[in-house]
């Protein structure tokens, strides 16, 4: 009995003892495991509690969440602790990695390297970049920091390693950007090096223009000046200094105010104005006063000088004396109305007695001598006509055009005009073609002269066609009246000349009479009418002169 209970009491002692290897075998991976900050050890003393130096817990956690790979080295170089963030830099499972030797990871970290660091004193604040190798032997660009650690057993160390590659790419590409900054720059020396002897030689260039332009602006006759767009003057040549005596300051002060006659200025104002805000040549004539209080008669003209866009950068003005020609023209009109008044009563006595002649009944007057006065009459009234003309251009030169304007028929009076031109021009077809009629203000007499002026021009200048139109249409407020031919036209050129005084239309292929005061004298009628004249027309394709004139309300 005795043997037997022995031998249950050692099966139930090797049981007891398997359950305590069990149990002590669970509590080391439970601490190799991390899940054991601390355990209960019962002694001879009693109870006993023993916390993990290195089981805090949330420092675990803190490590590994973290982003940086970390580590635990003995002095030998072995890996005796790492968290998962850098057993994925080298590209291992975690339990593969703790054990190995730190060296496999980056090279010649070492134990002896290790030992030199430990040694130099630097292992309290070791920073350097290395390359980190992974397991398939790829690199990663890493900031290492080392750190001693006091542990029971001695030193150890503690690494951390930074992953640098997104701040290496930053950095070439930083350097890549440097580098094209560099060239760009570089380039951008040569071409501002080329702008600048550019810039020089267009300088040299244009200081020779200034020249030349200095040297031709003060020595030609006529006043020469430049303002901007706005208005504002910027040069007045040597000539403008002489003439008005003035200073460089005081022209820019004074302007035209003190130098314009008072008659002439504000409507060379007006036309200034006028012509910086549409960009239209600036033509007046006008009276400078000179240096010694004489006005003088100028012809003052500016054109706008444009870039591509059509943008005006400056104007380029001139004012040319035209006083002498001016009074010869004085001389010449009044030599003109002088003339004509004195040939008017001799032609008028002069056509009286042929009528006399003409009507004599004591003697039977021959055939032939009845030919001859008729023939006369008719050269003495285009003489008249001449005369009247010549008159009337004196009247207006003089201001003097005066007629009394009344409400008239327009149908009517252009009626009474193509009755009269189909008289005088039995050859031609002198067609009207009348609208509703309308009635407007005006002068009976002069009016009919200036229909009849443009219905002899249009007879004049359609030798092979001999339709002549009359016609009017109502244009808002206005009245158009138009005499249309189908006769040899007019050119650009000469439409731009058509009224002005003693201008005529002649063509290579025939020649007209007259003196060309007709349309002259027509436009001046038109306007004291508060209307305008104008013409359509092509070469070879006939011309319409039209009149517009302001309806009765």
């Amino acid at each position: 009995m005795s043997a037997q209970h022995t031998q249950e009491q050692l099966l139930a002692e090797i049981k007891e003892l398997r359950l305590q290897l069990e149990e002590a075998n669970d509590t080391i991976e439970a601490v190799k495991a991390g899940t054991v900050d601390a355990f209960v050890v019962k002694g001879q003393e009693g109870h006993q509690l023993y916390a993990l130096k290195t089981a805090d817990q949330t420092f675990r956690v803190l490590i590994e969440k973290m982003g940086e790979g970390a580590a635990t080295l003995n002095k030998g170089g072995v890996i005796l602790y790492c968290n998962s963030r850098f057993a994925k830099m080298v590209d291992l499972p975690l339990h593969q990695v703790m054990g190995k030797r730190f060296d496999q990871f980056i090279n010649r970290y070492n134990d002896a390297k290790l030992n030199d660091i430990t040694i130099s004193g630097e292992v309290s604040d070791y920073k350097t970049e290395e390359t980190l190798i992974s397991s398939d032997l790829s690199s990663m660009p890493v900031l290492m920091s080392i750190t001693n650690l006091n542990l029971e057993d001695g030193t150890a160390f503690s690494i951390l390693l930074t992953d640098l590659t997104a701040q290496k790419i930053a950095q070439q590409a930083l350097r890549d950007k440097n580098e094209e900054l560099e060239e760009a720059r570089n380039k951008a020396l040569q071409v501002n090096d080329a702008l600048e002897d550019t810039v020089e030689e267009r300088t040299k260039d244009l200081s020779v223009s200034r020249e030349h332009f200095m040297l031709l602006a003060n020595n030609i006759p006529q006043i020469t000046w430049t303002n901007l767009p706005s208005g504002q003057f910027n040069f007045f040549n040597e000539r403008w200094f002489d003439y008005t005596g003035l200073s460089f300051d005081a022209t820019f002060e004074e302007s035209w105010d003190n130098i314009i006659h008072p008659e002439d200025l504000p409507a060379t104002r007006e036309k200034f104005i006028r012509c910086m805000q549409t960009g239209e040549v600036f033509e007046i004539e006008n009276r400078y006063k000179r240096n010694d209080g004489t006005y003088r008669w100028h012809l003052n003209r500016s054109i706008p000088l444009k870039q591509e866009s059509g943008e005006i950068l400056f104007w380029v003005g001139t004012a040319t004396d035209i006083d002498d020609q001016r009074k010869s023209i004085e001389k010449k009109d009044e030599f003109i109305g002088i003339a004509s008044h004195e040939l008017k009563t001799p032609l008028t006595s002069l056509k009286a007695y042929l009528q006399l002649i003409s009507n004599y009944r004591k003697e039977p007057v021959p055939d032939q001598i009845k030919t001859f006065i008729v023939k006369a009459e008719s050269s003495i009234s285009r003489l008249q006509i001449l005369v009247n003309d010549l008159l009337d251009v004196s009247k207006i030169q003089a201001g003097k055009l005066y007629f009394n304007c009344y409400p008239l028929s327009v149908t009517e009076l252009i009626s009474v005009c193509a009755e009269n031109a189909s008289y005088m021009f039995p050859d031609y077809n002198i067609i009207f073609k009348p609208g509703p009629d309308v009635n407007i203000s005006g002068n009976t007499e002069r009016l009919e002269q200036v229909m009849m002026n443009l219905i002899n021009n249009a007879v004049k200048y359609s030798p092979l066609h001999k339709d002549i139109v009359l016609s009017f249409v109502k244009e808002g407020t206005q009245v158009r009246i138009s005499v249309t031919d189908y006769g040899i036209g007019l050119s650009s050129s000469q439409k731009d000349k058509i009224f002005q005084r003693f201008y005529r239309v002649d063509d290579k292929d025939f020649m007209v009479s007259g003196l060309g005061m007709g349309l002259y004298i027509s436009m001046e009628i038109i306007k004291n009418h508060q209307g305008t004249i104008g013409v359509q027309s092509r070469i070879n394709k006939g011309s319409t002169f039209y009149i517009l004139l302001p309806l009765l309300s």
